[in-house]
């Protein structure tokens, strides 16, 4: 069975806030990373 539930946009971004954050420990930074692989391709940005 496949998981089709997806991370929505406000969310997204509190995890990239939380990533950006130096403060930020390891387990909040682990949650914000599989936070963010799980949001829709036509919102990720390619570098």
């Amino acid at each position: 069975m496949v998981n089709k539930k997806q991370t929505g946009s406000a969310a997204a971004k509190a995890a990239s806030k939380v990533l950006r954050d130096k403060r930020s420990g390891k387990a909040s930074k682990a949650a914000a990373g599989s936070a963010l692989s799980q949001t829709p391709k036509s919102t990720r940005k390619k570098r």
